[in-house]
This record gives C-alpha cells, structure tokens and sequence, in this order.
C-alpha cells in the first residue's frame, strides 16, 4: 500500500498471467468549458439515429438480467 502511495502501479498474476492492474487513485482534472468547446469546435453533428445504431451493432443493452434470459 506504501508503494501505491508514492504512485506506483502493479500488475496482478495468477500463475504467472496477468489478470489485473492496480492504480493509485489518482485526482480528477477538470478543463474548463472554453478549453473542451475549442477541441469539440468542427466536430460536426451527430446524427441520433445513427449513432444508436452504431452502439446498438456492439452493445448488448438488454436489460434483463442475465440469469433470466432464456438460453
């Protein structure tokens, strides 16, 4: 836990793979609005229809519990 205090980070393994990596928390970074409405500026529009589509091609959002579901 010392060592996460000074910042660092480890890699979990079981049997000798990586399973997990642990992090220190580290503090949020707020950029201020101006700075993200700059970066965003000619982004273009998204289109809602199509953007759920897109999710909807590679996220299951069902939301029915897994263990209900008939298999």
């Amino acid at each position: 836990m010392r060592a996460l205090d000074r910042g660092e980070d480890f890699i979990v393994t079981r049997n000798g793979e990586p399973v997990a990596e642990l992090h220190p928390i580290r503090p949020r970074q707020f950029v201020r609005r101006e700075v993200l409405q700059a970066a965003l500026r000619g982004a273009g529009e998204i289109d809602p229809q199509r953007f759920r589509e897109d999710v909807d091609s590679v996220v299951d959002q069902d939301p029915t519990p897994r263990f209900w579901r008939d298999s």
